[in-house]
């Protein structure tokens, strides 16, 4: 596109200084053509008033001496005798006497060729009634005096037109394609799997929306591998609790070779979970966590997941306490994250704690924020802050550490935060601060004062 610009601003200014340089180098020509004949016109008016007064050889020799003309030997007079004899030619003569006699004939004034120029004739009438004719001799060089001189311009005129409008196109033509070859650039490192590409958005109207329109279709791009990867690796941890199930009854299904395929078969199937959530989770870049819009009901999500986990708990010989749950708390988290980090949570007491190992699970309600604590009997987590890190470096077999992250993530977007102490039972504590919105306040808060405007009312009874 820019060479393409380029060409056509070159063919178009040379259209352009062609038509108007030519005829007005022509127009010059002419008119050094006719400075200089109308100086020759002046010089030979200038003889006038002498023959008009006399003919004699001496007094016109010193009147044509006295011209520019006469004095450049550029000036002759050819004067008519009476008597027949020859014409009286004062100065050089360079025209040939036939045409001198055309002229006088014609009466009016002529220009004709002569060799190394032309001769302009002017007639003039003597007080005898003859026609005396004054020859101005004009050389071809000062015919075309300055000519080449305004050429000269005019071609560095046009020179510059031509230079100016390529510059013009180039720059102009380097703003278009700039603009296109990063829009294709960016496209390609898409291409190449860099999400992270955006393009600056400049250049023509044009170019600017086709960037924002790139930038926002990388914006998508990169949302929906980030959702996929999310949702992998969230179902993939999820699968997690029903192993944990299989891998406690493979437990205890004893010796032999059916309970060692089962129990290997749980294993190797654990351990491709735990790589497909490593996986995903490793891919960046990672979404945003759920709106504060979409909640649930957290107190019948705790009853549910314990109910689940209470069966496993029974076979495990593991004691089971339970606060807070029995009034609705709304938090502002959607069912399924609530589930998948409550599942993390208990299936972690399950996995990493001894048989018969007891926990308890306590909700607390504030006005802008949900406490859930969960407490255990185990040996505790030495490392809180690797147990909170995203992932491992592969060197733990059967865990990813994302049980823990998910439960985080899911805090976070609260604004809340994952705490790990010890419990009064010795072992670790987990507490899981939530976050309330502060719309839900703002309309608890209206609900108050309404009720209490509604307390205050008068009552209005009948007469």
């Amino acid at each position: 596109m820019r060479w393409a610009l380029i060409r056509v601003c070159l063919a178009v200014t040379g259209m352009v200084v062609v038509a108007f340089a030519v005829p007005l180098g022509l127009v010059v020509r002419e008119m050094a053509s006719d400075r200089a004949f109308a100086n020759a016109e002046r010089q030979a008016a200038s003889l006038g008033p002498t023959l008009s007064i006399t003919t004699d050889r001496k007094h016109l020799t010193q009147a044509v001496l006295s011209t520019e003309a006469g004095a450049a030997g550029r000036m002759a007079v050819h004067v008519p005798v009476s008597d027949g004899a020859p014409e009286l030619e004062i100065g050089r003569v360079r025209v040939a006497h036939d045409r001198v006699d055309t002229v006088r004939a014609l009466g009016h004034a002529a220009i004709t060729d002569v060799p190394g120029g032309s001769a302009f004739l002017q007639p003039f009438a003597l007080k005898s009634g003859e026609i005396c004719i004054v020859e101005v001799y004009v050389p071809e060089a000062e015919g075309s005096r300055g000519v080449a001189t305004a050429w000269l311009v005019l071609a560095g005129v046009g020179l510059a037109l031509i230079v100016g409008s390529v510059v013009v196109a180039d720059r102009l033509g380097v703003r278009l394609t700039q603009p296109a070859q990063r829009l294709a650039g960016a496209a390609q490192q898409l291409g190449k799997g860099r999400l992270g590409v955006r393009v600056v958005e400049d250049g023509p109207a044009e170019l600017r929306q086709a960037a924002a329109a790139f930038n926002a279709m990388a914006g998508q791009v990169v949302q929906l591998l980030a959702s996929e990867r999310e949702l992998a690796a969230d179902l993939s941890h999820r699968l997690r609790t029903p192993l944990t199930v299989l891998r406690l009854n493979a437990a205890s299904l004893g010796h032999g070779p059916a309970a060692d395929q089962t129990r290997s078969a749980v294993e190797q199937l654990e351990r491709e979970v735990d790589i497909i959530i490593r996986t995903a989770r490793e891919a960046k870049p990672q979404t945003a966590g759920p709106t504060l819009d979409a909640g649930c009901d957290a107190a019948e999500v705790i009853r549910e997941r314990m109910e689940f986990w209470a069966a496993l708990a029974e076979d495990e010989g593991r004691a089971v306490g339970l606060a807070g749950a029995d009034e609705p708390v709304p938090v502002p988290v959607p069912h399924g994250e609530l589930v998948a980090a409550l599942d993390a949570l208990l299936g972690n007491v399950f996995q990493h704690t001894p048989e018969g190992t007891a926990f308890s699970l306590d909700v607390h309600r504030s006005r802008d924020a949900v406490i859930i604590l969960l407490s255990d009997a185990g040996p505790g987590i030495p490392d809180p802050e690797a147990a909170l890190a995203r992932g491992n470096s592969g060197e733990r077999d059967g865990s990813t550490g994302l049980g823990l992250d998910i439960v985080r993530r899911m805090a976070e977007a609260t604004g809340g935060d994952v705490r790990i102490g010890r419990s009064v039972f010795g072992g670790a504590e987990i507490r899981v601060w939530i976050q309330l919105g502060t719309q839900q306040d703002e309309q608890a808060g209206r609900r108050d004062r309404r009720a209490a405007r509604r307390r205050r009312r008068p009552s209005v009874t009948s007469g």
